[in-house]
């Protein structure tokens, strides 16, 4: 248990059930759609995903915080995560890497944590009614917060209407280049959507040199770049609210190589004619399993998402390449022809499993090649 001040802490879902434990971070409240993940570690590159705008994060592996905070495990500079519930929150980190504990950086950022609760009780109860609005409230005095307040203003939430992707794209072009570039040196266009600092870092270390574009990025302006090819990354939200990033897209899937990531794979989806829906309780760990049909290989992915796409409304030049073995949905597409592609999962995976981390090597192939 953290040693937060004597911080109390409640969670109050939509349907008026709630949880109350220990609080820890900051003082305040914060809405969210409440989701799970099962991963046992990364809980310090979840909680600083873009992807997890707009979501209450719960853990659903029991001890969080016992390898503390470093310098390294970042995957964007601050948290965005609105909350953040766990069984238990570990006061005593150990780590030769460990900087702060999991208590002091939710209260440097402001971010609303909430331990000593049911968490297996909570995952069960969102695996069965599917993820759902709620509030988390941490406070410090003797009045108990009032719950129907609380239940009222989750239920005033609808997730699926709010872009969170232009609260945490890049506000403007940003290049990165390699440590060492060279006449070998190829050059990507990557929308920002909510991309990870990792998949920035997975190019450059091959080389490659990239101009990460705010999500609402034109057509000419990816072409401005003279980019080799075209990333679109990872994000929070309902990619159906993202029409202009896919109308950006559409013209330049027969131009360059183009590679889609989680949002970014859903995104290409819409611009090809597919649909989307949102899943029930989405998928988000490191421990999911996708067959990939080429090989017939089965691989263990880090995912974070709550949407996908209808594999059966693609069009028939797009052909299925990876299937999630938990629910059997799309993990993946590509063009039978062109260098287009993409996946539902994390190849950058931080942190971990690395098994598709090679999706970067083929890309930087495809960008020689093509």
């Amino acid at each position: 248990m953290v040693e937060a001040a004597g911080l109390k802490g409640i969670l109050v879902l939509s349907d008026g059930s709630f949880f109350e434990g220990p609080g820890f971070g900051a003082e305040g409240t914060a809405l969210g759609e409440l989701v799970f993940n099962t991963a046992m570690t990364g809980y310090q590159e979840a909680l600083t995903d873009p992807s997890y705008a707009g979501q209450i994060l719960m853990m659903a592996y029991p001890l969080i915080g016992n390898y503390g905070v470093s310098e390294e495990d970042y995957e964007s500079r601050k948290i965005h995560a609105p909350a953040f519930v766990v069984r238990e929150a570990c006061g005593l980190p150990v780590h030769m890497g460990s900087v702060e504990t999991i208590h002091s950086f939710l209260e440097r950022n402001g971010t609303q944590g909430l331990e000593g609760v049911d968490t297996r009780a909570l995952v069960r109860k969102v695996r069965t009614r599917g993820v759902m609005p709620a509030c988390v409230q941490v406070y410090s005095g003797k009045t108990k917060p009032d719950v129907e307040a609380l239940a009222a203003k989750a239920n005033a939430l609808d997730y699926s209407k709010i872009n969170f992707v232009e609260k945490v794209s890049a506000a403007g072009r940003v290049d990165v280049a390699p440590a060492k570039p060279d006449s070998r040196t190829k050059k990507v266009a990557l929308i920002d959507c909510g991309a990870k600092e990792s998949i920035a870092r997975d190019l450059t270390m091959r080389n490659i040199s990239v101009s990460i574009l705010p999500w609402n990025a034109s057509t000419g302006e990816i072409l401005a770049c003279e980019p080799d090819g075209l990333i679109i990354s990872n994000g929070p939200g309902d990619p159906t609210l993202l029409s202009n990033v896919a109308e950006a897209v559409k013209p330049l899937l027969e131009k360059i190589p183009v590679f889609g990531i989680c949002l970014g794979h859903q995104i290409i989806g819409h611009a090809v004619g597919g649909k989307t829906f949102k899943m029930k309780f989405g998928h988000r760990g490191a421990n999911h399993p996708v067959k990939c049909l080429e090989d017939g290989k089965v691989y263990i992915t880090s995912q974070n998402h709550g949407f996908a796409v209808d594999g059966k409304t693609l069009p028939r030049e797009y052909e299925e390449s990876y299937c999630n073995l938990n629910d059997r949905t799309n993990e993946g597409f590509r063009h039978r022809e062109l260098p287009v592609s993409t996946v539902q999962f994390h190849p950058e995976a931080n942190p971990g499993p690395l098994d598709k981390n090679a999706l970067f090597d083929r890309f930087r192939k495809v960008l020689e090649e093509y």
